[in-house]
């Protein structure tokens, strides 16, 4: 699952070594420390995602929840305030458009 955050973008597949754990990743290591703070993050794990962090399933679920209950704006793409990230969203949104097409 990809998730975009208007302040973090993570992938969060199901391959984790440790029961009832999910496998959070990120591009950058502050994508992975915004949303989870007490998390231990990995570098360099050989892959493409260059950071990761082995977390529990209800912990990234409330997380997410928490995210979601939170939402306090009307248009997702002006909330983003870094403008990397929001050069990065706004790729994503065109390319999603020709989907839509």
């Amino acid at each position: 699952m990809w998730i975009c955050f208007n302040d973090a973008f993570l992938s969060i597949v199901d391959k984790a070594k440790t029961p009832g754990c999910l496998v959070v990743r990120a591009r950058r290591m502050a994508d992975i420390a915004r949303v989870f703070p007490d998390a231990e993050i990995v570098a360099g794990a050989g892959t493409d995602y260059h950071y990761r962090a082995e977390i529990p399933r209800e912990i990234v679920a409330q997380a997410v929840a928490d995210r979601i209950l939170a939402i306090d704006y009307p248009n997702f793409k002006n909330s983003v305030k870094e403008k990397r990230l929001h050069s990065v969203y706004e790729k994503v949104w065109g390319v999603m458009m020709g989907l839509q097409r």
